[in-house]
């Protein structure tokens, strides 16, 4: 082995066992006595007259048995806490949020892979989005029935890979130390980190990954990460003992032999296997370039766009039709820039006639001459309605080449300058649809107390309100409406009072028949959830309803059974975040 035959008699032991307690992650400091490691070391030190090699080989022999005996400890451990810690990993209490711990229990498996995947169809709004992460990452049981505990993992794993929230990732890894029971969530997020060039991002939380790690590509991270902090002795004893386990990876080998600098030169193949391959690759060859394909992975794209790797567009000729094609996937994949691709497309020369008449004579053009010719006539006209009309059939034509995302951002640009009053009736949907309003606006409450559900009674959802307070408050408002004839309840007001009721605030009898409740307008299938204390499912399904839409753009309808339904899961915590979101007028 390479690197045991530079260590000397004296330190040997002292340096194995070290690196041993440093095997589950690369930056655990704290020695870990599971093995009787200091037996083992008096018995090295007494062997005073065996030679250099015998004491090597004991010592290899060791580690092969430790680390065989560490394994099966690890999945001992495991099969033990299994029902008793995993099936309560989250972030979250359950009563900050006004649930149970048994908020899955009584969940049918069967009904919730239905729910998940419906939802999984959406790009959740941000209030759907919250209320799931609170759902998912509650401590609680998992459920039991008609469902395993992978696949409820996997619905958790692939929810939080699709909310891309990395901090709460590497919270909810960290803190609950289940890496072995993510590896797909763990890879995605050191893989996301690399492909954005931030190795340093990728390699750090490994340092706080205490379990030993299962899964091979992360196993390879870590020791590349090992190298990249200089620990070369640990790494190699690491690849060591991963090759006396069976270990084979040809093109790994090369490139870390290469950081470890047994070889002068690594080999030039570039493997898209993974992000990690392709790092390596780039990384051992100083002289590195690599000309990206339509197929390349998406993560492999954007590793050559934030290491600077990409060809310029600017370079290419407008002839060269196949790589401005290519960067038009990479444009939607965003991983190009769209003003740069547009700002290519006015390089193309198109005479009067063809301008003249843009709306057919891009038909007889190749894709990429017919979108730059409709985009320069766009460029050209002032008229709102035009504008429009070209507008709409350069972003049909992206989209019938699956690349609609490629004129998002300049689209929502130009629709910018147009007034809303100046939008025909039959482009309004497609303004409204693609109009982005990226200004951040903090609005503010205006209280208007001659409607009940904007006055000033609504600070109670702050928690401003005792319940005293709020009850005396109340009587006198609701008076005040009993004597106005004009005066009728909305639905909101009615969610307002229903809301009040469901926390205990007593409302006098003599108000009663101000309004009424209709029962019919809450979902069966939701009511029945809630009485058979099927909680998670209800979340669920609220989610479900939420789906892609903000709270305040739905109906009030709608929004009241949303409410009633978080009155009767005592979910106060979510319902007053949204009930100040729909209840208030902001301006």
């Amino acid at each position: 082995m390479k690197i045991l035959k530079l260590l000397n008699k004296k330190n040997l032991s002292i340096i194995i066992i070290s690196l041993l307690l440093s095997l589950p992650s690369i930056a655990e400091e704290k020695p870990v006595d599971i093995w009787n490691l200091e037996k083992q070391e008096s018995d090295s030190v007494s062997e005073e007259n065996l030679s250099l090699e015998k004491t090597e080989q004991e010592s290899q022999s060791s580690i092969y048995k430790m680390q065989a005996d560490k394994n099966k400890d690890s999945i001992k451990l495991d099969q033990d806490l299994t029902s008793k810690t995993i099936k309560i990993a989250g972030l979250y209490d359950p009563e900050d949020y006004g649930l149970s711990i048994s908020m899955w229990s009584n969940s049918d498996g069967l009904l919730l892979k239905k729910l998940f995947e419906s939802i999984n169809k959406y790009d959740l709004s941000e209030d759907a989005s919250e209320i799931l992460n609170i759902s998912l990452l509650t401590n609680a049981y998992h459920p039991s029935q008609n469902i395993t505990d992978d696949e409820f993992l996997k619905f958790k794993t692939n929810w939080l890979i699709k909310d891309s929230n990395f901090e709460l990732i590497e919270e909810y890894l960290i803190k609950n130390q289940i890496t072995n029971l993510h590896p797909e969530l763990m890879k995605y997020m050191v893989d996301r980190y690399l492909s954005q060039s931030d190795l340093k991002k990728s390699c750090e939380i490994f340092s706080k990954i205490k379990e030993p790690l299962e899964d091979e590509y992360l196993s390879k991270f870590n020791l590349y990460c090992l190298i990249n902090y200089g620990k070369n002795e640990e790494a190699q004893l690491i690849l060591d003992l991963k090759k006396e386990l069976g270990f084979q990876d040809e093109y790994y080998e090369n490139k870390i032999n290469y950081l470890f600098g047994y070889i002068d030169e690594a080999n030039k193949d570039v493997s898209e296997n993974s992000i990690l391959d392709f790092h390596l690759a780039h990384r051992t060859n100083p002289e590195f370039t690599f000309e990206p394909k339509k197929d390349t992975p998406k993560s492999i794209w954007k590793y050559l766009s934030t290491s600077n790797l990409l060809y310029k567009i600017q370079d290419l000729e407008i002839t060269d039709l196949d790589k401005i094609s290519t960067i038009e996937k990479a444009t939607h994949d965003k991983n190009y820039s769209e003003e740069e691709l547009f700002e290519f497309y006015k390089r193309f020369q198109f005479n009067l006639e063809q301008l003249l008449n843009t709306k057919e004579s891009y038909k007889t053009l190749s894709s990429i001459e017919g979108k730059a010719l409709v985009y320069q006539r766009l460029l050209l006209t002032e008229e709102p309605k035009l504008k429009l009309e070209l507008m709409k059939i350069l972003k049909d034509i992206f989209e019938s080449e699956d690349i609609g995302n490629a004129f998002d951002t300049e689209l929502a640009k130009f629709l910018k300058k147009i007034d809303e009053t100046d939008v025909p009736s039959n482009f309004t949907t497609f303004y409204n649809q693609h109009i982005k309003n990226d200004e951040i606006t903090n609005k503010k409450i205006k209280y208007n107390n001659k409607i009940l559900h904007q006055s000033k009674l609504v600070n109670y959802f702050n928690g401003d309100y005792a319940k005293s307070k709020i009850e005396e408050d109340l009587d006198k408002f609701l008076k005040k409406i009993k004597k106005d004839k004009k005066y009728f309840l909305s639905k909101k007001d009615i969610i307002f009072l229903e809301a009040l009721k469901s926390d205990g605030i007593e409302i006098s009898k003599k108000y009663e028949n101000l309004y009424e409740v209709n029962k019919s307008e809450m979902p069966r299938d939701i009511q029945e959830m809630i009485n058979n204390k099927e909680t998670g499912a209800a979340l669920l399904r609220i989610i479900e309803v939420i789906g892609p839409e903000k709270i305040e753009d739905i109906d009030d309808d709608t929004v009241y059974f949303i409410i009633n339904t978080l009155n009767q899961l005592n979910a106060d915590l979510i319902r007053n975040k949204l009930l100040l979101k729909v209840l208030p007028l902001k301006v």
